[in-house]
């Protein structure tokens, strides 16, 4: 075969970013926008030795799998890899995908998955459900602005049909196309990436879903925004707004946001509350949720992480929560706690928490945020988690005498973390810091860091709770906390990004023999 030969085939799999698989004159082949079950004519984009890459011409006989795409340029767009899949086989791939990179990465056996299994959690509406959303402007070929999201492996912008994405609220598209109308009536040019020039790089846009406050940020290669009155008097016709400010970053970077956010108008965050839920399994294992009367309030800045999709984050805390099974004097760690999410729902459960994070803002956020709520049971540190709780554990498991201090004469000691730990601050340390009952971790996409993970193990506490949104650094780190003394409890796959290929995970872990 050659590129550009057209070719008949079935497809009988997907791939782990939800292209078609198939098989034809002894290669497979991957195809994108291709369903599983679909038989179609596909063009050869490139060719390797035993495997090709190949697009969908025609489709001869549709999957029973396939639907209607919601948006008119998904197939352009990297946002929404599998919209042209029914939300069930979704569902069905995003489970298929946690446990097959168990197996593969993990060498966990069928036995050993099956056992603790849960089924998927899915969404009841499957769209409009992202409370963020980052739109990179430039300009099209006629020379005017437009807003949209970069195709796939590329910083070329697909401008968004009228601004509105389905995954986002209906509020961003007025919102852009008010600052694309500041933008032309006040001469005001996007970014240019290639020449450098120009001021407006990014739109960043947040709603909280229980509160409705809406915060908008422009991100901008400079220090000011010229005529920002003109866009503030736009802006405040959209009702729910609250915070309007502009984000500097002069940098020749791919990362979106600079290290300095100013508010023009209004609060420099907007709040949002998640409820805590009790988890609920019938007869079968089938998982549901019964709200509680609890909520938690956050405060949200521009550089806050907070997880995109509110209705599903109520249900993945909630199973982290089950899965630690406190009873009300666990101490508990939470390890690159952002900006106290999970930390302040533990808190409601246990006897004192402890949260862990780089980003010096979001630990400010935190503890804003435990006093929003009134909880006096938390503390956080800034810095690696893996540089933290090592250089803790280092310095207090060798201090003999603030350990004998701890259990006579006080309850707490004071210790310096060093340097090293990337804070000065005085780390005020109690017993049950030093073993305990859980440690909850939420790693950045690339996993927890070796060193995070021996100490972990050095810590050894009852329980783990590990929550991810790659499945296969996931089950890379299952199987290093396994081989060190851990055994699988319960797998729960809970679908956060409806249309897309990406699954969070929430994992109970035990030590073994307790």
């Amino acid at each position: 075969m050659q590129k550009n030969d057209i070719f008949e085939i079935e497809i009988i799999d997907m791939g782990v970013g939800g292209e078609g698989i198939g098989k034809h004159d002894g290669m497979t082949f991957f195809i994108k926008d291709a369903v599983m079950g679909d038989v179609v004519e596909a063009k050869v984009t490139k060719l390797k030795k035993n495997y090709g890459y190949a697009r969908v011409e025609k489709i001869i006989k549709p999957s029973s799998d396939r639907v209607e795409l919601e948006c008119s340029i998904a197939k352009k767009c990297g946002g929404c890899q599998i919209q042209q899949v029914s939300y069930q086989r979704q569902l069905k791939f995003k489970e298929d995908k946690v446990i097959n990179n168990l197996k593969r990465i993990g060498n966990f056996s069928d036995e050993e998955i099956s056992k603790v299994i849960e089924p998927v959690v899915g969404m009841e509406e499957p769209f409009r459900y992202r409370n963020k959303a980052q739109y990179p402007v430039g300009l099209d070929k006629e020379g005017k602005i437009v807003t949209g999201f970069y195709a796939q492996r590329t910083h070329s912008i697909i401008p968004i049909e009228n601004n509105d994405c389905k995954l986002g609220t209906p509020e961003n598209a007025r919102i852009l196309d008010l600052i694309k109308e500041y933008m032309q009536e006040n001469s005001v040019k996007p970014y240019d990436e290639v020449k450098k020039k120009g001021l407006v790089r990014h739109i960043l846009i947040r709603k909280g879903f229980d509160t409705n406050q809406i915060m908008v940020c422009i991100i901008i290669n400079g220090n000011k925004l010229p005529h920002s009155e003109k866009l503030i008097e736009k802006l405040e016709t959209v009702e729910g707004i609250t915070s309007i400010s502009i984000n500097i970053n002069k940098e020749n970077t791919n990362v979106i946001l600079g290290k300095e956010t100013v508010v023009l108008w209004g609060e420099p965050y907007i709040k949002d509350y998640i409820t805590l839920n009790n988890v609920k399994r019938d007869e079968q294992g089938n998982i549901s949720f019964e709200k509680t009367d609890t909520k938690v309030g956050y405060q949200i800045s521009a550089q806050s992480f907070f997880q995109v999709n509110p209705q599903q984050t109520e249900k993945l805390y909630s199973l982290a929560l089950d899965y630690a099974g406190l009873k009300g004097e666990e101490s508990v760690w939470d390890l690159y706690c952002g900006i106290g999410t999970i930390s302040l729902f533990l808190a409601n459960k246990a006897k004192n928490v402890y949260g862990v994070e780089i980003v010096e803002q979001a630990i400010e956020d935190a503890k804003r945020n435990a006093k929003l709520n009134n909880i006096e049971n938390s503390k956080f540190f800034v810095g690696k988690a893996e540089d933290i709780i090592s250089e803790f554990y280092k310095t207090n498991a060798i201090d003999k005498s603030a350990q004998d201090k701890m259990q006579g004469k006080k309850e707490s000691v004071e210790t310096t973390v060093e340097e090293s730990v990337e804070t000065k601050a005085e780390v005020s340390v109690d017993a049950q810091m030093m073993k305990p009952d859980v440690i909850v971790v939420d790693p950045p996409r690339k996993g927890c860091d070796n060193l995070c993970l021996d100490t972990m193990l050095k810590m050894a506490p009852p329980k783990i709770v590990y929550v991810s949104c790659d499945s296969a650094t996931l089950a890379r780190d299952l199987r290093y906390l396994c081989d060190g003394g851990y055994e699988l409890k319960k797998v729960c796959p809970v679908d956060q990004f409806a249309q897309t290929t990406h699954v969070e995970t929430v994992v109970g872990l035990q030590r073994v023999n307790y």
